[in-house]
């Protein structure tokens, strides 16, 4: 097969390349940077593009690297982070106007982790207003590298659109109820979202702090895994990270997966979900049976925390913008406010009862890995809706838009996002595999099986 073009390569191909001395770091990183400076005025990405800094990272990790220094597999790799990571050397807006000239005084946990793993940070991605469903007015919106007419996911949108687009070879984006795989899905990439407190929050700009993951975005399941790798792990800086030894996610995908049990609820991942998305499961489906997996039907619980984690998520909304809102209410997009102004209202017997629904729910899906390994669902129940169609939604629309999303954000359970099809608008189609706490060595391997018997990885938009 003809390799793809060099902005197209997969992070562990520019990792070799690098390692074998076919590429420099600095090559790389001005071929970035000069795709940044053609396509990036359109797609919009890029909140701030820190090109001295990141073409000095580039001649340091080549001087390592010649020097036979290795810092593993980001070393001299071209990434970008998403702008509520706060980073000494550039601003930190959160996608409000509020901080849109704000530099905090240090980096956060995990830009401090790439910056040590040699990977070179080009500058700071485009998101949602503090990171909720809705960009700020005045502030720019990516557009979908695929078709600039339709969504690019939501918040993690500038990480999906410029990992999908060739100009960095991964991002990292943040998730509270699908905003590493509702990008990840609708540009056609490959998301972890990991168990909670997998990666350090330090220096994370909060929505619902008891929601929020970090994770990586890139091409492929093991490009992900690359990333996790450096992400992950204790930090005394944040105590809700987990004190958990962090394993070798790239050696753990030359195992197959002959035997894994996976699970699959035809109710739960079929009923109200559009046709293409259920075909493109099913094909999915019988991709992973044909590399050996055990499919098991198995049964989702029930509906009925919705309303309690749009409770709590209010709540949670409302305590992150406790130092300016409602001081400075004016200055805040209408959507963002108004979740704000409702969280703010909430009664103590309601926010109690909404921590009640989610431990109970919470127990109710942990119970499913008594007879499984892994849960097979969409990332989306329909295809990739238009923007004007994602901006009219109301909350019933964005709850079922988040159905299989938000469930693994109240339980913190790992989920890998993979591309699995595309329908028939031309738009990427993903799919999720779940795992139980940790198990995200098991998610990695089992993406990168599917992705070797499949190709939807692979493509990527006409620019």
């Amino acid at each position: 097969m003809m390799r793809q073009p060099l902005e197209y390569w997969s992070l562990l191909q520019v990792s070799e390349a690098l390692r074998r001395g076919e590429l420099s770091s600095v090559e790389a990183t001005q071929a970035m940077l000069d795709r940044i400076g053609r396509l990036d005025g359109s797609l919009r990405s890029f909140n701030t593009v820190t090109a001295d800094r990141a073409l000095a990272h580039a001649r340091q990790a080549d001087a390592e690297i010649a020097a036979g220094f290795s810092r593993g597999p980001l070393h001299g790799v071209p990434l970008a982070v998403k702008d509520l990571c706060f980073t000494r050397d550039a601003p930190t807006s959160a996608g409000m106007t509020i901080h849109k000239d704000w530099v905090p005084d240090f980096d956060a946990t995990v830009v401090r982790r790439l910056d040590a793993a040699g990977a070179v940070i080009l500058g700071k991605l485009h998101m949602t207003e503090g990171a909720a469903l809705h960009h700020h007015p005045d502030m720019p919106a990516p557009r979908n590298p695929w078709n600039p007419d339709y969504w690019p996911g939501v918040s993690s949108s500038g990480s999906g659109v410029a990992v999908a687009a060739g100009l960095c070879y991964g991002a990292t984006g943040s998730d509270t109820g699908g905003s590493i795989r509702f990008p990840s899905s609708a540009c056609g990439l490959t998301g972890i979202k990991p168990t909670w407190g997998r990666v350090s929050r330090h220096g994370i700009f909060p929505l619902a702090e008891s929601l929020d993951h970090i994770g990586p975005m890139a091409r492929t399941a093991g490009d992900a895994a690359a990333m996790l790798g450096a992400m992950a792990g204790e930090d005394p800086e944040d105590p809700t990270s987990l004190d958990a030894l962090v394993p070798d996610y790239l050696a753990a995908l030359g195992a197959n997966i002959r035997g894994v049990r996976i699970g699959v609820d035809p109710v739960y991942a079929g009923e109200g979900v559009d046709s293409e998305v259920t075909a493109a499961l099913a094909d999915a489906e019988r991709a992973l049976a044909g590399l050996g997996a055990n499919i098991r039907q198995v049964r989702f619980p029930a509906g009925g925390h919705g309303r309690a984690a749009a409770v709590g998520l209010a709540i949670e909304i409302a305590h992150a913008h406790r130092e300016t809102f409602p001081a400075r209410a004016a200055e805040y997009g209408p959507e963002l406010a108004k979740t704000i102004e409702a969280g703010l209202k909430t009664s103590p017997l309601a926010a109690a009862d909404a921590l009640r629904s989610r431990r109970i729910f919470a127990g109710e899906v942990n119970r499913l890995w008594r007879d499984i390994d892994l849960l097979l669902i969409p990332a989306l129940p329909s295809t990739t809706p238009t923007v004007e169609a994602a901006k009219a939604m109301g909350g019933a629309q964005i709850g079922q838009l988040s159905r299989f999303t938000l469930p693994f954000n109240l339980t913190g359970l790992p989920t890998i996002t993979l591309p699995c099809g595309v329908s028939k608008g031309g738009l990427p189609i993903g799919m999720q595999l779940v795992g139980q706490h940790l198990s995200e060595p098991l998610l990695c391997r089992a993406g990168h099986a599917f992705q070797r018997a499949t190709d939807w990885h692979t493509r990527h938009p006409a620019l």
